[in-house]
């Protein structure tokens, strides 16, 4: 039996915040919309040169989900020796990526992974993500994730949910663990 609003309307969601869990709840979203034989995109901004566990995972969702890598690694941290144009310029390849998958009418369900974190670094424009939502097909469903969302982004969005880091096994000294941290 189906339940909800015939009417249906492409929401605008956001997940941020600096508790864990955005891309998280992003992934958990698509297996849901999986669920109901959506076509979902998953694009990830500053990722690119680690391994994660949803790298693999998503395959088992295939044909339903595509994930594609397109960051050049985290920027200025841990093992990040390139230069911050370098980093830019993958930004800019990613952004025309963004555009063609929006543009191309296939997905139900689009996921701009950590793309916060992209116009927090200054890799991505205010103006190059306003572009994004003003392409945006009216029953597209598109999710963007990462820390730092800027006022503008959650005044133009429908759902915002902000997570807050109330405790973290890193403090105790507990490192980052396979299936759950990445």
């Amino acid at each position: 039996m189906e339940t909800g609003n015939d009417k249906k309307k492409g929401l605008i969601i956001v997940y941020t915040g600096d508790g864990k869990g955005k891309t998280t709840a992003s992934l958990g979203m698509a297996v849901r919309a999986t669920g109901y034989d959506w076509k979902i995109c998953i694009l990830q901004f500053i990722k690119g040169t680690w391994k994660y566990g949803e790298l693999e995972g998503v395959k088992k969702l295939a044909p339903n989900v595509e994930l594609e890598t397109m960051g050049a690694g985290f920027v200025g941290i841990i093992d990040d020796n390139k230069p911050f144009e370098e980093h830019r310029a993958v930004a800019k390849k990613a952004l025309e990526k963004v555009h063609q998958r929006i543009l191309s009418g296939k997905y139900d369900l689009i996921i701009l992974d950590e793309l916060n974190v992209a116009v927090t670094l200054g890799l991505v424009t205010r103006e190059e993500v306003e572009k994004i939502l003003n392409i945006k097909p009216e029953l597209l469903n598109l999710v963007i994730t990462g820390r730092g969302a800027q006022p503008w982004l959650i005044e133009r969005a429908d759902l915002v949910t902000e997570m807050k880091e109330i405790k973290h096994p890193f403090k105790k000294g507990i490192l980052a663990q396979k299936g759950i941290d990445f």
